[in-house]
This record gives structure tokens, C-alpha cells and sequence, in this order.
């Protein structure tokens, strides 16, 4: 940290949060409030004149509440700036009776009460979130006693006991009488690899393994006669050196259990910790006297993380760590484009993960801001300003802020911004809003194929591009075999799935209509599936009020590498289609042909020699012009077919 804040070209800004951001790939803009400090950074030495004589004495959060700072204070050693910080919360000079003391002390004069927050504003080509972890507070589980007994520590508070910069400056002692301990016991797994959401979190914590054998190392190298013993479920020693590790702290004395406890007492006269657990191994109880227990915590998202989140529009996973735009290809790359994340913001991991997660993110931003120009697929949205009612509805249903909106205007649509899930052209009740690709025109044409004959044989199904459609891939690549009535319209994410698409199949004699997608906590498209549920769950009431069985409409979820969930789904799909009658199906046709249900409209419904516009759906470029059969019907910009026409008075 203090080579960053040398840096010329790295501007540090301490103290300080993020409290908004706006804009887009190469044009973001960032508000940040930098917090008061009360000292005047650039002119305080650090000497610690103010320290002594300041009457307020605080737990320190850095030594995990094992030692005492003062309201005015360095947050950690080796703090960049290396200046004291006054804690606005905790100071009674802030209060109207102020004690003045430390200004008193000041031969400096540094310290300055009339300090105010500060707002600053900064224009950002490319955003990397870092926020790190936290790791789980163990007061849940009762049974290791960490919230009775003074002896039963975190991992963490373990680590500040033995640092040379810790409260004991080095010098190993419990915190109970500050003896030094001989018989130490660990206890892995703490919060994690649980079912039970009142004890813990499902997934491994990555590092809690490996962080006890560098401590029960540590403890062999400085205090050789220590009696060490690890109780684990299963013993994780992946990365390189790791498993070498483990076999010397075994060689060196360190004796592991495969069991957890399952009570610990405390004896009243010495302190010592009276622990009962079930050996897995030899299939037994045994019982052990440790003077200290440690409990290996697994890790957390940050608290901090999810007010980010919202602010730059990232989707996160269903353990609370933000999630990745691919966990192979695009790892450190996130749905929204420019903004990248990096460390355990992502998941659990170690320094040197960290570090190389740190060193690919940054690589990234720095090869996007170094091209100048920005590409992007052309499957971006375009808006149809003649058709447009300027209700807003599209602006405030796209997960990314792609576009904007104002009252009695138009919404624009920021192509740098859109990442054409097409949510907004669902969302459009005038049809004002089409998808370069994927369009209404394409979909209602794959529907009118796959229906043109023996439509009761038929499922039309819409498969996302990432979870569905890649589910039904990996099914076929591995030979899955699954009823074939199943014919799959693919598109960028399920929330593309207009209702009016569903009403058409069924008009057009479609006897199970399955949308399907990714998890409802693992979109693409950071949340846009909430919007194919409200849609779907209002097509189930269209449907009995239409007098047709809502269970005919299957809303199914498979993620990529569920090929056998597919099948599954794929079967289930099929019983359905065939409790379906003919005599049902045209039913379904005579309730439906005296209902309102929208249909495609092509170029057939403009007259001859109508004044038109004409838009391209793939670069968006649009010209004026007369409908016949000579019009010509290739974008001048991009030489594209992809034409579609608007009637002057619609």
C-alpha cells in the first residue's frame, strides 16, 4: 500500500465511500464522499503526542477487540497516510462538551474540528470492485462455547495473538490469565459446508484449511513442545506446497481428527477446555483437555459489497459473493460492461489468488481503456421514436440502466450499456422497442414454422442462450436421450419472452407452450428473469380466465451443465403435450379467435404506395420512403436485409 500511495499515476483516497455511480462502459461518473478526518493529513508526524492524553479508550477493531485504542487514532501499522484519524462516533469533541485535550497536546496544530465531509466527483473509464470478505461470526454455535468461555477464539483472533504486531507483541498466552498454552486444539469448518442456514453457509471457505496448518506450523517452529490437534471433516491441501505442508506438520507432531466436537465444557478451576467429540475414523468418543480451542471461521461476503452491487448493477450468486460474466472464459469480468471484480469479492480466497485475480482484472481495464473505441455485439435494442407512447416502462425494466428516459420524450437506447437480454422489447406494450437479431419478426416466424403441421405433436419451448439452450446442448452432446417434441426457440435470456409470443403459439394450435431459463438467483442478466416470472405467473391468470388450463404454460429452470435436469424436464414436457386433446386444442383456437390476441404484423400489412419509415434492426439506421414492391429493402449503412417498416400514422 505505501508503493500505491507513492505512485504518481494512483490517486489514493482514504477514509472515504463510494455513494454513487452513473454512466457507462468509458464514461462513468463517480460520487464519492471522503469522510473528515480532523487531522490535517499532510502536516501530522504521527508522534502520538494527542494519543496520551485523550480520555476515551475503545476495543480496536483491528486487533479484533483483544486490545484498546483511543478516539483518536492510526487504524492500522503502516496506514496509508501514516496520520491519525479522529473517530466522529466516539470523540467528545464532537459533542457539545467538547474536552479539547488532544488539541491541547498538538504541538502542530493538526487537528481541526471544523472539518466537513467532502464530495468529489470523478470520471471513470472503468470500475474494478475489490471489497473484499468478512468471515462468520461463530456465536451461533453454541456448542463450541465461543460466546461462555474466554479460552475459545476465531482463527482471526488467533492470528492477532501470535503477530509480532499484535496486542501480545509476539508472545504467545491465552486470554483467559495470559499463560502461554501447550495443548491446543483446532476446530475446522466452522460456518461452513452446512445445510442448516441457523449454522453456517453450504460452501467451502477455501482457506481455512490451510490457514490452520500454517498456524499448527508455526506453533512447531517457535514452541517445539506444543500439543497440537486438528479436528476437520475433510482436509483440503490443493495448490502447490500445500499438501507438502500438511505431511510436515504430521511428521512434526500435529495429530488430526476426523470428527468435530460435539461439546465443550469448561473446568472452573484451571480454565482449560473439556472437549467431546466422535472420531469418524475409529468410530469412538473420545474426550480431550486443551488449554485454548480454535475455531477455523469460514468467510463471508462483505456487508459493504451488496450497496456496490447495486450501485454498478452486478448480479451475485445464492452464497452472497458477486457472480462472474463466465466462470472460464470471462472470469473477472462481470454483465455490466466495464466493470470488473477482483479477490473475494468473488469468492473466498487466499493472498496469492487475490493477487492473481487483482493482477488478470486490472490487465483487463487497462486493454479496455488502451483501444479508445468500444465494440459491441449487435444485439443491442433500438427504439421506434413513431410508435413510442414515452411511458417509461422500458427504461425502468432493463437490469443494466441502458436506457434512458425522460417524461414526454422518447427513451434512448445507450448501445455501449445494452446488453440485448431484451427485457425492454417484452416489456413494450406499443411495440415500440425491437432487438437487432432475436427479433419480434424472427420469433413469430419460428413459432409459424414449427406449428405449420402436426402442431400436437409439437412443444414450442424458449431457451435462454447461457443456461437453458447450453442445458439442451450439453444433453445432446452427451447422448441424453429425451422425447423429441421439444422444438426450441432460442433467445438472449428468457425475460425476451414477449407474452403476446405465448398467446400466438397457442392460437396457433401449440398444446404446451415451456419457457425456460436461468436459476431465478443465478441470471445472466443480473436479475431480468424476475421479469419472465411476473409475466409468466400473469399468463397462468390470462389463461384461466380464458378458459384454458394454465398448466399447459411450464416455467422451468436448467443452468448450463444440467443436461440430465434437461431431460427431466424434456420428459415431463412430453406426458404434458400428451394430455392434451385434439378436441382441447380446438377449443383452445375458438377462445382464442374471439379474444384480442396480438399477432405479428409483416409487410403485408401496409397498402401499396403507403408512405413509410424503414429501420434497420441491425445497425438501427432508418430512412423515409414509399411501400411497394420495388422498395428497396437493404440498409444503405450496413448493406443488411434486416429491415423492418413503420407506418407514418402509427
Amino acid at each position: 500500500m505505501m508503493d500505491v500511495g507513492r505512485h504518481p499515476k494512483i490517486e489514493l483516497l482514504t477514509n472515504a465511500e463510494l455513494e454513487d455511480v452513473s454512466g457507462y462502459v468509458g464514461n462513468f461518473k463517480a460520487r464519492i464522499r471522503k469522510k473528515a478526518r480532523y487531522v490535517n493529513e499532510a502536516e501530522c508526524t504521527a508522534c502520538g503526542d494527542c494519543v496520551s492524553v485523550c480520555p476515551v479508550v475503545l476495543p480496536d477493531e483491528y486487533q479484533m477487540g483483544l486490545s484498546s485504542r483511543r478516539a483518536i487514532y492510526i487504524p492500522f501499522p503502516q496506514a496509508v497516510p501514516s496520520a491519525y484519524v479522529v473517530s466522529a462516533e466516539d470523540c467528545l469533541g464532537l459533542n457539545p462538551i467538547a474536552c479539547g485535550k488532544c488539541l491541547e497536546a498538538c504541538e502542530k496544530q493538526c487537528i481541526n474540528f471544523d472539518m466537513k465531509d467532502e464530495h468529489i466527483e470523478v470520471d471513470v473509464g472503468a470500475i474494478i470492485v475489490a471489497t473484499g470478505m468478512d468471515v462468520y461470526d461463530p456465536s451461533a454455535l453454541d456448542e463450541y462455547g465461543y460466546t461462555r468461555f474466554t479460552n475459545v477464539v476465531t482463527s482471526l483472533e488467533f492470528e492477532r495473538l501470535i503477530s509480532t504486531g499484535g496486542p501480545l507483541e509476539g508472545h504467545l498466552a491465552r486470554p483467559s490469565d495470559l499463560k502461554r498454552p501447550r495443548r491446543i486444539g483446532f476446530v475446522q469448518c466452522v460456518g461452513s459446508r452446512t445445510q442448516d442456514p441457523q449454522r453456517g453457509n453450504p460452501y467451502c471457505s477455501n482457506i481455512c484449511c490451510m490457514n490452520t496448518i500454517k498456524d499448527a506450523q508455526y506453533l512447531m517452529d517457535n514452541y517445539p513442545d506444543s500439543d497440537i490437534m486438528v479436528f476437520y471433516i475433510d482436509l483440503r491441501a490443493y495448490g502447490k506446497g500445500f499438501e507438502e505442508l500438511l505431511m510436515r506438520t504430521r511428521s512434526r507432531g500435529v495429530r488430526y481428527v476426523r470428527g468435530l466436537p460435539g461439546e465443550v465444557r469448561e473446568d472452573a478451576s484451571s480454565g482449560n477446555l473439556l472437549v467431546t467429540v466422535e472420531n469418524t475414523t475409529d468410530k469412538r468418543i473420545e474426550n480431550y483437555e486443551f488449554d485454548m480451542l480454535v475455531l477455523a471461521v469460514g468467510a463471508t461476503s462483505a456487508i459493504a459489497t451488496e450497496s456496490i452491487r447495486q450501485m454498478v448493477s452486478l448480479s451475485k450468486s445464492p452464497d452472497g459473493f458477486l457472480k462472474e460474466a463466465h466462470a472460464k472464459l470471462r472470469p473477472v469480468d462481470t454483465p455490466t460492461k466495464g466493470v470488473f471484480i477482483a479477490g473475494a469479492v468473488e469468492s473466498p480466497k487466499d493472498v496469492r489468488q487475490s493477487v492473481t485475480q487483482a493482477s488478470a482484472a486490472s490487465s483487463r481495464a487497462s486493454i479496455l481503456l488502451n483501444k479508445g473505441e468500444f465494440s459491441v455485439e449487435a444485439i443491442t435494442a433500438v427504439v421506434f421514436d413513431e410508435q413510442c407512447s414515452k411511458c417509461g416502462l422500458c427504461a425502468r425494466a432493463c437490469p443494466f440502466g441502458a436506457i434512458t428516459w425522460q417524461k414526454k420524450q422518447a427513451p434512448k437506447v445507450i448501445s455501449a450499456a445494452c446488453s440485448g437480454c431484451g427485457c425492454c422489447a417484452a416489456e413494450c406494450k406499443y411495440g415500440a422497442i425491437g432487438m437487432r437479431h432475436f427479433s419480434d419478426q424472427a420469433i413469430y416466424a419460428q413459432i409459424d414454422a414449427i406449428l405449420e403441421k402436426d402442431p400436437h405433436e409439437k412443444v414450442v419451448t424458449f431457451a435462454c442462450n447461457w443456461c437453458s439452450y447450453a442445458g439442451a446442448d450439453t444433453a445432446g452432446v452427451s447422448r441424453m436421450e429425451y422425447p423429441p417434441s421439444a422444438r426450441i426457440i432460442r433467445t438472449m435470456c428468457s425475460a425476451r419472452v414477449n407474452p403476446e409470443f405465448v398467446w400466438y403459439a397457442f392460437q396457433k394450435g401449440a398444446p404446451v407452450v415451456l419457457v425456460s431459463g436461468c436459476h431465478y438467483a443465478d441470471c445472466h442478466y443480473i436479475d431480468a428473469n424476475r421479469n419472465t416470472v411476473r409475466r409468466v405467473e400473469g399468463l397462468w391468470d390470462g389463461l384461466e380466465k380464458s378458459g384454458i388450463r394454465p398448466q399447459r404454460l411450464l416455467l422451468e429452470w436448467c443452468s448450463a451443465a444440467e443436461g440430465l435436469r434437461w431431460q427431466a424436464i424434456m420428459k415431463e414436457t412430453d406426458n404434458k403435450r400428451k394430455t392434451v386433446t385434439r378436441e382441447e386444442l380446438e377449443q383452445t383456437r375458438t377462445l382464442l379467435a374471439k379474444a384480442r390476441v396480438p399477432r405479428p404484423r409483416t409487410d403485408k400489412d401496409i397498402n401499396e404506395n403507403q408512405e413509410a419509415d424503414f429501420v434497420c434492426l441491425r445497425c438501427g439506421h432508418s430512412w423515409a420512403g414509399i411501400f411497394n414492391v420495388e422498395t428497396e429493402r437493404t440498409c444503405a449503412e450496413c448493406k443488411s436485409n434486416s429491415i423492418r417498416w413503420l407506418r407514418k400514422n402509427a
